[in-house]
């Protein structure tokens, strides 16, 4: 048996995604690999489990590191490929899952509809540290796979990756979420930012004057800046173009004081 630790890489372009392989091709000297995604797009899906027809894998044979490993193609959400990957196949407990790369990045408060970020919090719930990881693309790549250079997100990817079969990261640092600017090069600062509260992505009406009319909401980058944080991710990506890197915790109770809301509700109670 390998002594390497064990990487689940998923991703929510698909099995098939070239982000998916670029992340395999990152870690693939410094990790055994299970490859376990969606079968095809699945963007956008956040964490949903959709109720499948079969479960049955697809195999994918995948060019990683000079041979071949095989990828198994699930009908489902990008956090269905980590359900059943931990639990339906014949391999030991992944010691670290990593989402990504994927066209496209995720921040502010649509994070939670990311599938990439949604499937690296799947893994969290299971109790496997993760690494989500997300390059910034143009907005045409991303639902299709388009001709992009994958170098420095790789760097990021293995970079992140060492450290964290390396360190137990703090208590309630469940999800690491990387964001790699265009303009990056390997020397690109990375710094840790909070998530922000502004969503990042912004949707559009469809200009429709009936509800009979078709139509599907388009979304847009729409940032306020005499809001945004000067220690979020949007600010870091945006304003000063460094790598960003977001902590996240399953744990999505507010950070109010509880005894305080306990008074704030039970005052006028008869």
């Amino acid at each position: 048996m390998s002594k390497k630790p064990l990487v689940l890489v998923t991703n929510d372009d698909g099995i098939l995604s070239p982000g998916l392989r670029a992340a395999a091709e990152a870690v693939h000297d410094i990790a055994d690999l299970l490859l376990v995604a969606p079968m095809h797009q699945q963007s956008s899906m956040g964490r949903s489990l959709p109720r499948l027809k079969d479960g049955v894998f697809q195999l994918a044979m995948i060019d990683v590191g000079g041979g071949v490993l095989t990828g198994y193609g699930l009908p489902g959400s990008p956090a269905q490929s980590v359900m059943y990957g931990i639990l339906e196949l014949d391999y030991p407990r992944p010691d670290l899952v990593i989402s990504g790369i994927n066209y496209g990045e995720n921040m502010g408060t649509g994070s939670t509809i990311s599938g990439t970020v949604g499937a690296a919090l799947q893994a969290a719930d299971m109790g496997i540290p993760a690494l989500a990881v997300s390059l910034e693309t143009d907005r045409a790549f991303h639902y299709k796979y388009g001709e992009v250079d994958w170098h420095v997100a790789q760097h990021f990817v293995r970079y992140f990756v060492q450290q964290m079969l390396q360190k137990r990261m703090p208590f309630d640092v469940d999800v690491l979420s990387v964001n790699v600017p265009n303009v990056a090069s390997a020397e690109t600062p990375w710094r840790i930012t909070r998530q922000s509260r502004q969503s990042y992505y912004r949707s559009q009406p469809t200009g429709r004057k009936t509800p009979i009319e078709g139509g599907i909401l388009d979304y847009q980058i729409s940032i306020d800046w005499h809001t945004l944080e000067h220690d979020s991710d949007i600010y870091g990506f945006v304003a000063d173009r460094v790598v960003t890197v977001t902590p996240l915790s399953i744990d999505l109770t507010s950070r109010v004081t509880l005894s305080a809301l306990q008074e704030l509700l039970a005052a006028g109670d008869a």
